[in-house]
């Protein structure tokens, strides 16, 4: 059943104020700005970058998302008296009360990002967001802007790897809202698991903020609540064809059951009746939906039986029952029996909308589990994926960080004892290199005022991280990753819907080179700097040396 259609732009903006307050960062962010604002410095034009270290889940990629939520928050920043007020009460009284009339009329309208699409694979250290503006003002914004993109570039990768395991064609349900980290982490989880690749949520408020599909039937508590067939009420049901004399379902039902028995030489004793009325209640209710549950009581001795029989009585009073969900033991084993009954019986009572029956897997799936459902024999349709999903226990964190990387027009570094951990100086261009057959093979970082790689034109570029010399390549084809997405407090590229993001997402798979995007142990994925860039680390690096003898100087 999907959301209903509509324009939930205003809804979404409200959600993304309410979760996401100016006073949702760490305190450090306003005691560097008031340290900035005594040195005179506030205003002074910087530029940050946001980016990750390591390729998440032992994985060779990332997927960029939260982009839209970064744009909501920026264009809606602002603090409110009250939130000047408590900054009042927890900065050091020793803080210039001038300051918080500064904080007062502090927005984002000098602040201008630009960004790699949403929804574009990418990786470690290539930046997904410059934002620059006046110092104080962007130095603000770090805690946010990583809150909003690590969690959801997390989960939409994670949910990118469910989908590339669990192939093209098998749905993908979440269902993770009850085991995730708050109502937030439930929200965000079921709106990037769409996006990285699922198909349907149970998450009715993601279905109603951000248009997802959204599906359920019925629990296990639902069945285990009946006991007898007396409490299976009302025990009629109308014709689909909309004949006003209700049939007697209930012993429409029970005649099915026996001729059921009959074909699978079932033993009767071993039904469940609690569990028959459960799904003769559930079929009156919803004729039409009716997917149960089966695996309560033992899937081949009852449950499969008991949904044969109410599946057949609903087919002759015209209906199409929609499937049976199985949620213990072995799934792809259990799939396989489930599905040669449904063939017998269509078979043996003409019934042909046994054939489309659906069956549905869940089981605490994992990934590994998700792929060995895709190499043995199965006959799974759709997959309910939650705890593995949503909390992405293969790794719990991106890892996103947010590192200035120039000040006053002067390229910044930070040059670390740990290699991995300095960052790559100035203000840049991102370009993405692919081959004739069109699967990208490179990242190039390229200073901003450098000229554009050109296809088909050797280039000179130095590979991240490697201490060797430089390599040559020749792109067919060259694409700029960058884009403005937000100048002087204005959105200026329309952010794209959650469809479109979701189509971005599979379209940027289909670039990488299968080797690229295997789930395990993948080949690594090069980025490399310009010729000009890696010059311009080298001389910071050793810039850096002198610059710590001032004090020999005086």
């Amino acid at each position: 059943m999907a959301a209903p259609a509509g324009d939930t732009r205003g809804v979404e903006e409200r959600s993304v104020r309410d979760r996401v307050p100016p006073l949702l960062t760490d305190l450090y962010q306003f005691t560097m700005a008031y340290a900035y604002w005594r040195a005179g410095r506030h205003r002074e034009p910087a530029v940050f970058e946001l980016f990750f270290r390591d390729n998440p889940f032992g994985g060779g990629f990332s997927v960029f998302a939260g982009l839209r939520d970064c744009l909501l928050f920026l264009r809606g920043f602002r603090l409110s008296a009250r939130d000047v007020d408590f900054l009042r009460s927890v900065l050091p009284p020793t803080t210039h009360p001038d300051f918080f009339q500064f904080l007062r009329d502090l927005d984002c309208s000098d602040v201008s990002v630009r960004s790699v699409p949403e929804g574009s694979v990418v990786f470690a250290r290539v930046p997904l967001m410059e934002v620059s503006g006046p110092l104080a003002v962007v130095q603000l914004l770090e805690t946010s802007l990583l809150c909003l993109v690590n969690y959801a570039s997390l989960v939409c990768s994670n949910a990118a790897r469910f989908r590339l395991a669990a192939g093209p064609t098998r749905k993908l349900l979440e269902m993770g809202l009850r085991r995730a980290q708050g109502p937030d982490g439930g929200l965000t989880a079921s709106r990037y698991s769409y996006i990285g690749g699922f198909d349907l949520t149970s998450n009715v408020q993601a279905g109603l903020l951000f248009g997802i599909p959204v599906a359920g039937t019925i629990a296990h508590s639902f069945v285990t609540s009946f006991s007898s067939l007396d409490e299976a009420q009302p025990q009629t049901l109308a014709a689909a064809s909309g004949d006003p004399d209700p049939v007697d379902f209930l012993s429409l039902s029970k005649g099915w059951l026996g001729r059921v028995c009959e074909l699978l030489g079932a033993e009767r004793w071993k039904i469940h009746e609690g569990e028959f009325a459960a799904f003769l209640s559930y079929a009156v209710a919803y004729p039409r939906n009716f997917l149960p549950v089966i695996d309560s009581y033992s899937v081949t001795c009852s449950g499969l039986l008991n949904f044969c029989a109410v599946a057949a009585a609903l087919c002759e009073l015209g209906y199409q029952p929609v499937g049976v969900r199985l949620d213990s033991g072995d799934l792809c084993g259990q799939s396989v029996e489930v599905r040669r009954v449904f063939r017998l019986c269509s078979e043996q009572f003409s019934m042909a909308p046994f054939l489309s029956l659906v069956i549905v897997g869940s089981n605490n799936i994992s990934e590994r589990s998700m792929r060995e459902l895709s190499d043995k024999e199965s006959e799974i349709d759709t997959v309910g994926v939650g705890t593995h999903l949503v909390t992405c226990t293969e790794q719990p964190s991106l890892g996103c960080v947010y590192k200035l990387v120039e000040v006053r027009g002067r390229p910044r570094m930070k040059i670390s004892e740990d290699p991995e951990k300095s960052t790559v100086p100035g203000k840049k261009s991102v370009y993405r290199l692919a081959d004739d057959e069109g699967h990208v093979f490179l990242d190039l970082l390229s200073l901003e005022a450098e000229p554009a790689p050109e296809p088909g034109r050797p280039l000179a570029c130095f590979a991240l991280g490697s201490e060797g010399g430089a390599m040559t390549v020749t792109p067919a084809q060259v694409t700029c990753l960058r884009q403005e997405v937000f100048s002087r407090g204005r959105v200026t590229e329309p952010p794209s819907s959650s469809t479109e993001t979701r189509a971005r997402v599979q379209d940027s798979l289909r670039s990488l080179h299968p080797r690229h995007k295997r789930l395990q142990d993948p080949d690594s994925y090069t980025v490399a700097l310009s010729e000009q860039l890696h010059s311009l680390a080298g001389e910071l690096r050793r810039g850096s040396a002198s610059q710590n003898s001032f004090l020999l100087a005086n």
